[in-house]
C-alpha cells in the first residue's frame, strides 16, 4: 500500500504565490478593468472601480508593474499621461478571471 494513500497534496507554492498577488484587496478587480479595457489611465482605473483609494491604487499599480503583471508607459506632452496596460504575463490572466467572473455571476449574484 502506498504511503502516501489518503493524504492531502501539498498546496503548490506557486499557486499560493500567484492567489495572492491577485487575491490582494482590489487587485483582481483592477486586472479585470484592464482585461477588459486594455490601456487606461490612472484616472480611468480609478473611475472603474470607485471605491478604489487613489493612495490603494497607486500602490497596487506599483506592486503589479513591479511582478511584470502590468506595464506603465509615460507619454510625453502637457499634462504628461502616463498609461497602464497588462504585460503578456498579465494577459494570460484572462481566462482565468472570465471564469471567476462566470462563477461569480452564477454563484453569488443571489446573495
Amino acid at each position: 500500500m502506498d504511503a502516501h494513500a489518503g493524504e492531502h497534496p501539498p498546496c503548490c507554492p506557486l499557486y499560493h504565490e500567484a492567489i495572492e498577488l491577485i487575491g490582494r484587496r482590489w487587485t483582481g478587480a483592477i486586472v479585470s478593468v484592464l482585461i477588459h479595457r486594455r490601456t487606461l489611465r490612472f484616472c480611468e482605473i480609478a473611475e472603474s472601480v470607485p471605491q478604489l483609494s487613489d493612495r490603494l491604487l497607486s500602490e497596487r499599480m506599483k506592486e503589479l508593474e513591479a511582478r511584470g503583471v502590468v506595464c506603465r508607459t509615460v507619454r510625453p506632452g502637457r499634462p504628461v499621461r502616463v498609461e497602464y496596460e497588462l504585460t503578456e504575463m498579465g494577459q494570460e490572466l484572462a481566462p482565468a478571471v472570465r471564469e471567476l467572473e462566470t462563477w461569480a455571476r452564477r454563484w453569488l449574484a443571489a446573495r
